[in-house]
């Protein structure tokens, strides 16, 4: 797999999760990588993005709770995620692209398998 999530999991409101998603360097140095979600019953969610250089894009939805890094030297991308609250339960795949432009059209060329986060109240 060129991405692969991992550090989803169960954790009430007001916690905090860190996720994690490992590329293959040949991704990792090249394309633009974020994070996705998606809720049951709701349309997929851009939630944050991040380029090569460190240029940050986040949804207002989770401004200022959620912070996007990455590792280059780990070809590793994380999501910092705190203050959760129970509308964040989602599936989070992380995604990259060469472009931009294809995340936030949400056709990205590559897709993670997707970690489950369920916020309880």
């Amino acid at each position: 797999a060129q991405l692969v999530e991992s550090g989803g999991g169960l954790v009430q409101a007001g916690g905090s999760l860190r996720l994690s998603c490992a590329a293959s360097r040949t991704i990792f140095n090249a394309f633009v990588m974020g994070w996705f979600r998606q809720a049951p019953g709701k349309q997929r969610e851009l939630v944050a993005t991040i380029t090569f250089g460190g240029t940050i894009n986040y949804a207002d939805s989770v401004k200022g709770r959620f912070a996007i890094s990455r590792d280059n030297a780990k070809n590793t991308m994380y999501l910092q995620m705190n203050s959760l609250k129970p509308e964040d339960t989602a599936v989070y795949y992380c995604a990259a692209d060469p472009k931009i432009t294809k995340l936030t059209a949400q056709s990205p060329e590559y897709w993670g398998q997707g970690t489950q986060v369920t916020v309880s109240s």
